[in-house]
């Protein structure tokens, strides 16, 4: 049945506040200039055979020289000499270099985004500035344990 959730949870069907809050938000961030700057970018690389086939391979072979330096084995040094001029070159197109950026970019607004939102479900409120600084070490500072 449309719209319907186990455990009561109304506030994830399409009509709800949650879920018209959050199509809104998704509206303001697919308007946004700046993501459609970075959208474009990524679709650029993708539209480019010769970019992504040279992404593809430095990062396989980061893949490989990692793998082989996690079983124990020492990497030569023209293993690293050549991977370090794939990644040079790598980093000297333009088409490739701007769509990392972009990845990145794009990662950090989901990541901030969903601990914006994992902060107000862990809380109960919307979290502040203190709530979301990075607390360092494996456990945060937890004074109180009530919300005021």
């Amino acid at each position: 049945m449309k719209g319907t959730y186990p455990w009561g949870m109304t506030m994830l069907a399409d009509d709800s506040q949650v879920m018209s809050k959050t199509k809104e938000l998704c509206s303001v961030i697919a308007e946004n200039s700046e993501y459609k700057s970075l959208l474009e970018k990524v679709e650029r690389f993708l539209e480019d055979d010769a970019a992504k086939l040279q992404f593809q391979s430095v990062q396989e072979r980061h893949h490989e020289l990692g793998q082989k330096q996690k079983s124990g084995l020492e990497l030569s040094a023209g293993e690293v000499e050549d991977f370090e001029e794939a990644r040079k070159a790598l980093l000297q197109n333009s088409v490739a270099c701007d769509f990392m950026d972009a990845q990145e970019s794009l990662q950090s607004v989901q990541m901030a985004i969903g601990k914006y939102v994992g902060k107000t479900l862990e809380l109960g409120r919307v979290p502040i500035a203190e709530d979301l600084a990075d607390q360092g070490g494996c456990c945060g500072d937890e004074e109180g344990g009530g919300g005021g």
